[in-house]
């Protein structure tokens, strides 16, 4: 037990150090993320001193399940390139503009618009996708007009983590957690609707009290500026983005894996674009971006840390924090103990973590699942290195020259995450108690 807890230790302060400090390097032309090395290192030294049940993780690896690491990623990837295109062909800068065109001149009516922006695109979209899309935007038209870009920054990155959890795929910890116990897309939304709008209701009010004050100034009247948008890719993506959710919904009923699902729609776009390419330039280098912008670095770390974890579990790791959190409420043990591991192992590999604690259980609950879900999705927020999403949000800010410290960053996610949580978990335990 002891060596697989140290090569764990060691694998994630490698990651944190990586992530804070060096986020990527440049190779030539090329600039790759780093945090996910000390990770795949971890996973190898492991697998090379068969630290782990090599024939578990085959089963596992060949299995026809929807707890396939390789069918998650499947899901996620297909889901990001569906979105990507939509944001290539101008569908996000263009809705933004119009929102920033009706503010006008009032900060605060803007800060209420982009909340409800980013929370209904991010809600069918995912919080990694508004992230990467909004983000650069932001800093844009902030700098045009001479506000204090952090409060927006802020609201963008608190809203895409709390509405994330609202539907299944929302975040790739819902996708594992939910498929890891046969939730499906109907049964998801029925539970987390109520606490992801009660935690989302919680955290906009938090954050109109902490930034009140500079809200009140003025905006300077944005010039009128057009976005360039391609009606024939952009309203293709779309019908395909809405289709395949709409398809998802119904998944279950239909006895279609939810992956299968989204890697047709993602091909059947890749086949469209391919031969709108042969008419239009444009066709083809939105093709080829979106493709170069799927965060292709999730692989290895999700798989890595998939390694990790099953060594954790061979050594009896997990077992003990099993029967530990028995001991407790599970609404509240399973959501707290969920939102601070986040930000010792990140959110995906707490969520591959947590999903094997509670199959330890003799008891297994629906709330020990949701519960896992809301901590998962709302201790993203608590410091940048709670999701991948806050890794490449700072990487965004840091490359725009925003000053955003770690510190600063960690301090606002305090206060607003933790009243969150508990409302949240609040309203999934009432939840519960009523429906039984």
């Amino acid at each position: 037990m002891a060596i697989v807890i140290l090569i764990t230790v060691l694998s994630i302060i490698g990651m944190f150090i990586l992530a804070i400090f060096f986020p990527r390097v440049k190779i030539g032309k090329f600039s790759i993320s780093t945090f996910y090395i000390p990770v795949l290192i971890g996973a190898i030294i492991i697998l090379a001193f068969s630290l782990v049940d090599f024939n578990e993780l085959k089963t596992i690896f060949i299995s026809k399940s929807d707890v396939n690491p390789l069918f998650i990623l499947t899901l996620f990837l297909s889901m990001t390139f569906l979105s990507i295109v939509l944001d290539e062909s101008g569908f996000f800068s263009y809705i933004a503009l119009l929102i920033i065109k009706k503010a006008k001149t009032k900060q605060l009516t803007l800060f209420i618009y982009l909340f409800l922006l980013v929370s209904v695109l991010t809600i069918f979209t995912s919080n990694d996708i508004i992230i990467l899309t909004l983000t650069p935007f932001i800093i844009y038209f902030c700098k045009r007009v001479k506000i204090d870009p952090i409060p927006y920054l802020i609201l963008e990155f608190i809203s895409a983590n709390t509405f994330s959890m609202l539907l299944l795929i929302g975040n790739p910890t819902n996708i594992y957690l939910s498929l890891s116990f046969n939730i499906n897309f109907i049964d998801y939304l029925k539970t987390m609707a109520i606490p992801a709008l009660f935690g989302g209701l919680v955290a906009f009010g938090l954050l109109l009290l902490i930034f009140y004050k500079k809200l009140n100034k003025p905006l300077e009247e944005c010039e009128s500026e057009n976005v360039i948008i391609n009606k024939n890719i952009m309203i293709p993506s779309l019908i395909f983005l809405v289709s395949t959710i709409l398809l998802l919904s119904i998944s279950s009923f239909l006895n279609i894996p939810m992956y299968l699902v989204t890697l047709i729609a993602a091909i059947l776009l890749i086949i469209y674009l391919s031969i709108y390419s042969i008419f239009s330039k444009d066709a083809k280098n939105i093709l080829f971006t979106s493709l170069k912008r799927l965060p292709y670095s999730l692989i290895p770390f999700l798989l890595s840390m998939f390694v990790i974890v099953f060594s954790l579990k061979d050594a009896g790791v997990v077992t003990a924090v099993s029967k530990f959190l028995t001991n407790i409420e599970s609404t509240f043990a399973y959501g707290i103990s969920s939102f601070l591991t986040c930000n010792i192992l990140n959110n995906i590999p707490m969520s591959i973590l947590f999903s094997e604690i509670i199959k330890a259980n003799t008891n297994i609950t629906q709330t020990m699942i949701y519960s896992s879900i809301i901590g998962s999705n709302i201790g993203a927020y608590l410091t940048p290195i709670g999701a991948l999403a806050g890794i490449m949000f700072l990487s965004i800010i840091k490359s725009n020259d925003i000053k955003l410290s770690f510190a600063r960053f960690s301090f606002y996610g305090l206060i607003i995450s933790i009243p969150t949580l508990l409302i949240s978990l609040l309203t999934l335990f009432l939840e519960t108690k009523i429906v039984l």
